[in-house]
């Protein structure tokens, strides 16, 4: 009976289970025909869509193209201006001595200066080349005889003799920058040299001698500073000469050694800034003679804004109303480190708007190494152009701004200048017209600081050419243009370490020539050749009556039948560097000029009649007619 029960039990389940296979199998079959239904659905409505969808509209009619006309850019005609190494022809044998002995001290790598100034009031060009020396541990022992300043007296005609000797100037320091002005007022130009250590002063006596007068003054500066580009400015409209000194960074032997700085690759390499703390400038107030630091209180001490540390690295510097209201502004190049614009705000102050105006970075908000700077009315307008020389693998920089907007554009790709310059490493940098041809161009001094660095990137070279940039005008879709060797002379673009540049009319033709320096090597003087035949004209301001005597800070205008030319007097240029005091119009073919203006330092206008030009003319205050005589004239 059990086995009965439980083969029923199991027939059963065996049949419950066959049932629920059956429901499976009919759900399956129930599913997949619902599907096969929807999609049959989906099929016909489609087929419906396709059916009776709408015609698509008809093709346009072709219709003919256009006749394209291509324009055609007026070609670049270089002219024909060549420029000569007369550097042992000139009698110039002076070389620079960096002091390199092999640590690799970053200070080796960022001398020297030179200055064009007539010490002797003789009418012409005299050139100072500035020094360094050994180090007090140099293993070499003191150099014999010792480096020293190089005084070099212009006959008249390009040809140099050093008078350096018992002149006062034949000291020994390490000195890197050099700034021109008469700041007692006496119708003497005296010297300041910046030095890594101590600076100095030294007032001309007159008769070719020179007097050390720092002490009295107060002018030589911390015992550890770095100072670099210097220049005499009138900044508190007083009329009397102030000073403003770079510094560069906070300096050691035993910092430098201690980062233990190294070339890829091995081998010892000179520091990077980055790693050096910042600083601050020295502006000196002109109290008579005796100097005082205003620096902190005129608001020039700029601290990082996170760690309040100094940020300064400052290398070059230019003086110049920016904003056109009667204060010179002053512009600053730092290197790795934002530039500064300090707006003079009239009351003694400054107010620090680099970034505001757009002139503290690169175009992607970058800070660069900054070096060498100018500035210029490039255009013959009232745009004011800085042109600043940047470290190797950064364009050179050409901000251009307006009185009215006193906002910077950086435009050096627009111009052309940029992407030339990208490889090069520039320092002394500035605009003058070679050519004469009423435009101004561009130089530029170039050289790495280090001597193996071929060996770390291919595309770098120690030497490396010197650059001019000639300026073709609104014209051109390049409005700077390259100048190659076998236009301008192969003496010119020979590669250097260059550093310090500066321009002056050596030999009284009109031409501006020009000179580098070299760190640890001899100069290169180069005479321009011009002989194109163009006109040119040289004004040399005087102003008997102020302290200021060389107008320091005036601005001219001068009219001509091709348009107008604007100048600003203003020696401190380029790098650690100082350029003549006359300034140079450039002409063209125009044999005559209408009138010049000449704005005083003190904002006072004076117009001048030409009656001549190819030729130096030499203004005296007062003897011009003033503007109110000449009614409606000035602003024409």
């Amino acid at each position: 009976m059990a086995t009965e029960q439980t083969t029923l039990a199991e027939q059963t389940e065996e049949c419950h289970e066959e049932l629920e296979r059956d429901d499976a199998v009919i759900g399956r079959a129930f599913w997949g025909s619902l599907a096969v239904f929807f999609v049959l659905g989906v099929a016909g409505l489609a087929v419906a869509w396709w059916m009776h969808r709408p015609k698509p509209p008809p093709p346009p009619a072709p219709r003919p193209f256009s006749t394209l006309s291509v324009r055609e850019m007026p070609k670049v005609q270089l002219p024909p201006v060549r420029f000569t190494d007369v550097t042992r022809q000139a009698g110039i044998d002076f070389v620079h001595e960096n002091g390199a002995y092999g640590d690799k001290l970053l200070p080796e790598t960022m001398g020297g200066g030179v200055a064009f100034f007539d010490y002797d009031n003789d009418g012409d060009p005299d050139l100072l080349f500035i020094n360094s020396c050994r180090w007090p541990w140099d293993p070499r022992g003191p150099a014999s005889p010792a480096p020293r300043m190089a005084l070099y007296q212009n006959d008249g005609h390009g040809r140099f003799s050093d008078v350096t000797a018992g002149s006062g100037l034949d000291v020994t320091l390490y000195g890197m920058g050099v700034a021109i002005g008469d700041y007692d007022g006496d119708g003497l130009r005296d010297v300041f040299i910046s030095a890594l250590g101590r600076n100095h002063l030294f007032r001309n006596l007159g008769g070719g001698r020179f007097q050390d007068v720092t002490e009295a003054a107060g002018v030589a500066g911390a015992e550890d500073a770095w100072s670099t580009s210097c220049g005499w400015f009138d900044y508190d409209n007083d009329g009397d000469l102030d000073l403003f000194v770079c510094n560069y960074l906070q300096w050691s032997k035993e910092y430098d050694l201690a980062q233990d700085f190294q070339l890829t690759g091995g081998g010892r390499a000179y520091g990077r800034p980055q790693h050096f703390r910042g600083t601050f400038p020295y502006l000196y107030r002109n109290d008579g003679g005796r100097f005082t630091d205003v620096t902190e209180a005129a608001g020039l001490a700029v601290r990082n804004r996170a760690t309040g540390v100094p940020m300064a690295k400052s290398l070059g510097v230019i003086f110049l109303d920016v904003d056109d209201d009667g204060w010179t502004d002053i512009i600053v190049a730092n290197d790795t480190v934002q530039n500064f614009f300090f707006r003079n705000l009239g009351n003694g102050t400054f107010q620090e708007m680099g970034t505001e105006c757009g002139i503290a970075f690169d175009p992607a908000g970058l800070a660069r190494g900054a070096m060498g700077i100018d500035h210029a009315c490039f255009r013959n307008n009232h745009e004011v152009g800085v042109t600043i020389g940047n470290f190797a693998n950064e364009m050179t920089a050409l901000y251009v701004s307006s009185p009215a907007t006193r906002q910077f554009v950086d435009q050096a790709v627009a111009t052309g200048l940029g992407p030339t310059t990208r490889l090069l490493l520039t320092f002394g940098i500035g605009f003058f017209d070679y050519d004469l041809d009423g435009r101004l161009d561009i130089f530029a001094a170039n050289g790495h600081l280090e001597d193996e660095i071929h060996r770390v990137q291919s595309s770098q070279h120690y030497e490396q050419p010197p650059q001019l940039f000639w300026n073709a005008g609104p014209t051109y879709t390049t409005e700077f243009v390259p100048v190659p060797g076998e236009v301008c002379g192969e003496d010119f673009v020979r590669p250097m370490v260059g550093r310090g540049a500066a321009y002056a009319d050596i030999d009284g033709d009109g031409d501006l020539d020009l000179v580098i320096t070299a760190v640890g090597k001899p100069p290169r003087l180069l005479r321009n050749d011009n002989s194109l035949g163009h006109h040119w004209l040289r004004i040399q301001l005087v102003d008997p009556k102020s302290l200021n005597r060389d107008a320091l800070g005036a601005r001219l205008t001068l009219y001509t039948p091709a348009g107008r030319q604007y100048r600003t007097v203003s020696v401190t240029r380029s790098y650690l560097s100082q350029v003549e005091l006359p300034v140079t119009f450039g002409l063209g073919n125009d044999p005559t000029v209408e009138k010049l203006l000449v704005e005083w330092p003190d904002g006072q206008q004076e117009l001048f009649a030409i009656p001549e030009v190819d030729r130096l003319w030499v203004l005296q205050r007062g003897t011009g007619s003033t503007v109110e005589q000449q009614a409606g004239s000035a602003g024409e």
